[in-house]
């Protein structure tokens, strides 16, 4: 492979006079399915290979990719690739520089103890419909159920004109369980999600049985709660919550191609953007976690990166072009879906750091509030507004947890509300997920609990 990938390499920058040139190929095992109620509704399994071609000519990026990954279809994809670089570059105003990286070689293996591709296809089948029949079997209120499983397993090679080569194993299994409940003219929703990068063993730890229970139980709980008030109030936010509102809210901004596009972090490197209990990173080094891995798309390895200190703005998630263009360092955050498309910024697990308090003492102090566990969705703006829905909320009076409240959400400005976070708790976890921007990535997100203030709560006036 390496040869193969060298050759088109060298064509690119001998041949048509690319100044960088990189080809990353794919040799993935892939399994979809979904069951809905108790119907397996489809399932895919598959190889799927392909190789892109990366090429700045003339300081523009051209780009190109094939399903194929024989040396003569790859030198016609670096040929195209080039061709529209030029072309590109006869209306660039500025040209691209990248910053400059150290040149690595290395293979990086993965080492499941269940490894998803040997997984018979029944095995994968029984988990998730075990999964489904607790959901269903749990309480006739349930109505609805439907189970999606993704794998994949393989290996990625990246090869570029600056003497990288590396062979790293992509492992991901997932699975998302999405439940309604219905009870006269109430409806509720819950939704989890299972995510790891260490095997099939994951549904050992996240037993199908249990996982089943947990959703269904959250949908048919909720039925008997009241809607929140609506107004502002002090609310606790569990690490479901802020882990959503963290990487929605706060870390699509601070995605440096973002943040060149007019995200409200322009010009707010080194300016207080949130109260001194907030620290947040991005980190692509945690084991196991979902959005883990040793070198991104660029070749560039993965690092913990620190996007806010004591509430002050300290770094910005970055590839190779937008750290030349901040004087910064790339910190490992380029992503792409596949080989059918060019890596842009991502994030990897993105949260809170913990501090000192206990969940019982963020609450102690609260006449009157909320309490959100867990969310329902998500969706932020580069000019800082947010909003959170809450899938799992109660109240909090006299400084205990109360009464469940449904169909919750939260809103407002990010930093306004990063300002009005006064305690940070000492727990920690982290949330498997999947995010949209253009491409699919696997991330987590998550942090500890902690305390709001005031932020607006929608509900009943």
């Amino acid at each position: 492979m390496r040869d193969a990938l060298a050759k088109v390499v060298n064509v690119a920058v001998d041949k048509f006079g690319a100044e960088y040139a990189e080809v990353r190929a794919q040799k993935l095992f892939k399994t979809m399915l979904t069951i809905k109620e108790e119907r397996v509704e489809a399932v895919k399994e598959g190889i799927e290979n392909g190789a892109a071609i990366r090429v700045l000519v003339n300081g523009a990026w051209g780009f190109a990719s094939s399903y194929s990954l024989g040396v003569k279809t790859l030198v016609e994809a670096a040929s195209e690739a080039c061709r529209m670089a030029k072309v590109a570059s006869q209306k660039l105003r500025n040209p691209i520089k990248l910053a400059e990286n150290k040149a690595f070689e290395d293979e990086v293996s993965a080492k499941p103890k269940k490894d998803p591709s040997k997984i018979p296809i029944e095995d994968k089948l029984r988990v998730t419909s075990t999964i489904a029949e607790t959901v269903l079997g749990y309480d006739k209120r349930v109505k609805s159920c439907t189970v999606d499983y993704l794998d994949l397993v393989g290996t990625s090679y990246f090869l570029n004109n600056e003497s990288s080569y590396i062979e790293q194993d992509k492992l991901h299994v997932w699975s998302r369980i999405l439940v309604t409940a219905k009870e006269g003219d109430v409806f509720t929703f819950s939704r989890e999600e299972v995510g790891s990068t260490n095997g099939f063993e994951v549904f050992d730890i996240e037993a199908p049985e249990v996982v089943g229970e947990k959703v269904a139980k959250r949908a048919v709980g909720q039925l008997k709660a009241k809607p929140p008030k609506g107004g502002t109030f002090p609310v606790v936010l569990g690490s479901n919550v802020v882990g959503v509102f963290v990487h929605e809210a706060f870390g699509h901004l601070a995605e440096a191609d973002l943040t060149l596009s007019g995200s409200v972090l322009m010009n707010k490197l080194g300016k207080k953007v949130a109260s001194e209990v907030v620290t947040i990173y991005d980190d692509g080094t945690i084991e196991g976690a979902f959005g883990s891995f040793k070198y991104d798309d660029e070749g560039i390895p993965a690092q913990k990166t620190l996007l806010v200190r004591d509430g002050v703005v300290v770094g910005l998630m970055h590839n190779r072009e937008t750290a030349q263009k901040f004087n910064a360092k790339p910190t490992g955050n380029a992503r792409a879906e596949d080989f059918r498309v060019e890596p842009i910024i991502r994030m990897r697990n993105t949260f809170l750091a913990p501090k000192d308090h206990s969940l019982e003492e963020l609450i102690e102090g609260i006449k009157f509030g909320y309490y959100f566990k867990s969310f329902r969705g998500g969706q932020a703006n580069l000019d800082g507004t947010f909003q959170v829905g809450i899938q799992e909320g109660y109240e909090i009076v006299k400084g205990e947890i109360g009464e469940p409240v449904r169909n919750a959400s939260i809103s407002g400005n990010t930093l306004e509300t990063l300002h009005k976070v006064d305690a940070v708790g000492k727990d920690f976890e982290l949330w498997p997920g999947r995010c949209g921007k253009g491409q699919t990535a696997f991330v987590c997100d998550g942090g500890p609990h902690i305390r709001v203030k005031e932020v607006l709560v929608g509900g009943i006036s």
